[in-house]
């Protein structure tokens, strides 16, 4: 069980594998990464990083975004990373900050409970 100071829940990352990346997909919304992200991306998949960021990045204000894609199945849109038929992410090693955080996220620190009703990893202590 993971669990992070402030939070009013714990997070069983051992579900992951069982949801099938709900946290991957689904509504539209935001992958902010930084520039060194970027390139630890772009050299895991032997891009430069320029070639990367006109394929896969979106400028959202003063800050940059992975981009995404429709969902094969379904209304909504998946991180450009997601394998949605293995369920995997392509870039796990490599991921984002904010991926790495998930579900710890500062909106989440008093309101949870629509959180748990979307991944079965999260669990109120």
């Amino acid at each position: 069980m993971l669990e992070a100071e402030d939070f009013l829940f714990v997070f069983d990352e051992n579900q992951c594998a069982k949801c099938g990346g709900k946290c991957c997909k689904g509504e539209s919304g935001y992958i902010f990464v930084t520039s060194n992200e970027i390139q630890k991306i772009a050299e895991s998949l032997q891009m430069e990083f320029d070639e990367f960021c006109l394929k896969f990045v979106k400028k959202v204000g003063y800050r940059y975004s992975l981009i995404e894609k429709k969902e094969k199945e379904g209304e909504g849109y998946a991180c450009v990373f997601f394998d949605e038929e293995g369920g995997k992410c392509q870039i796990y090693e490599n991921r984002p900050k904010q991926c790495k955080q998930f579900p710890f996220w500062e909106c989440y620190k008093k309101d949870y409970e629509i959180l748990m009703k979307e991944c079965i990893g999260v669990i109120k202590k």
